[in-house]
């Protein structure tokens, strides 16, 4: 089986084959450009480097958020482009539960946090049984001051990954009770290959979307909206205070 996959959910771009639970190659860049310049071109080299045909692919893994607004917008018009020109499905992976897997195996509870801004975090915590990922608390978006709150209630070692680690590392070293650590560069952010690893599982567990259905979770509203409700609420209020 051959999963192509895409993750431009947050700060970094990155497209990874993998094959039969073997990596084939894995393209991932974190600099200071946007993705809808870098995510076609990087998928453009890998096919290149690797002699892909696109048709041979058998189902597209796409990071399906939360995440970047713009990130996931152009993430998931990738897939989509591509599903329907390929005729191939799609597998929606959850953000942060790909993070959670860039630490197959590991002992402790695994958190990613990637910064929501407004002080919140989008998380979840996980751990592996039996080398499966297990869900302890479903990806969510919550103040991080919350988050150390559940954690120094579950009373045990936990590793922190994502770009929110920077961010918030100073809250976590002054408010977190227990063991933790953070983890090393080569699998602290987002990594096509965890998306398209994960694939691979959904996949063979029937988890998919054709391209017309699928959409990107976001998990709460863009700040476009949010101001955008206000302001219709700001009209309505001063509307009924006229009558």
């Amino acid at each position: 089986m051959k999963i192509l996959g895409l993750d431009s959910s947050g700060i970094v771009a990155s497209v990874a084959i993998v094959e039969d639970e073997n990596l084939i190659a894995e393209y991932t860049v974190n600099y200071k450009k946007t993705h809808s310049q870098t995510l076609l071109p990087m998928l453009d080299e890998l096919a290149k480097m690797t002699e892909l045909d696109l048709d041979t692919i058998d189902a597209i893994a796409v990071a399906a958020g939360p995440g970047s607004f713009t990130g996931l917008r152009i993430g998931s018009a990738t897939a989509k482009g591509l599903g329907l020109a390929l005729k191939k499905p799609l597998v929606e992976i959850p953000t942060v539960d790909a993070l959670a897997y860039n630490l197959y195996d590991a002992k402790a509870l695994i958190c990613p946090i990637m910064d929501a801004r407004r002080s919140q975090v989008y998380t979840g915590i996980y751990r592996f049984e039996d080398h499966k990922l297990v869900t302890v608390e479903a990806q969510m978006a919550v103040p991080m001051s919350e988050l150390i709150e559940k954690l120094n209630a579950r009373g045990e070692e936990v590793i922190f990954l994502g770009d929110g680690v920077p961010v918030f590392a100073k809250m976590i070293e002054e408010n977190l009770k227990v063991p933790y650590s953070f983890a090393p560069a080569h699998v602290n952010k987002q990594r096509a290959a965890a998306v398209a690893a994960l694939g691979e599982i959904y996949v063979k567990e029937g988890k998919e979307v054709t391209a017309m259905e699928h959409v990107p979770e976001y998990l709460r509203v863009s700040q476009a909206e949010r101001e955008r409700a206000q302001k219709l609420q700001a009209e309505k209020d001063a509307g009924n205070a006229k009558e």
